[in-house]
């Protein structure tokens, strides 16, 4: 089961990256390229104020983070 929603784009290299170590880390997401789907590019610019900055993590609390790092993630998701 996902832990949470990515929002990320297939050019971006901090998405990449942090895929890469949550992969490693076996932790599971949904990821949603918002350049595919525009209702999710809209999620990302409401969690970044107007922005369309990736990669943006949205957790079933409906919290939000920006450009997390995998250690951010995890205590996230401990908490």
């Amino acid at each position: 089961m996902a832990a949470f929603t990515m929002y990320s784009t297939p050019w971006c290299g901090y998405c990449h990256r942090l895929k890469g170590q949550l992969k490693r880390a076996g932790i599971e997401f949904t990821e949603v390229d918002i350049e595919q789907v525009p209702d999710a590019a809209k999620i990302v610019e409401k969690v970044n104020h107007g922005n369309q900055t990736v990669p943006t993590i949205v957790f079933p609390d409906g919290t939000a983070m920006t450009n997390p790092s995998i250690a951010q993630i995890a205590d996230k998701l401990v908490a």
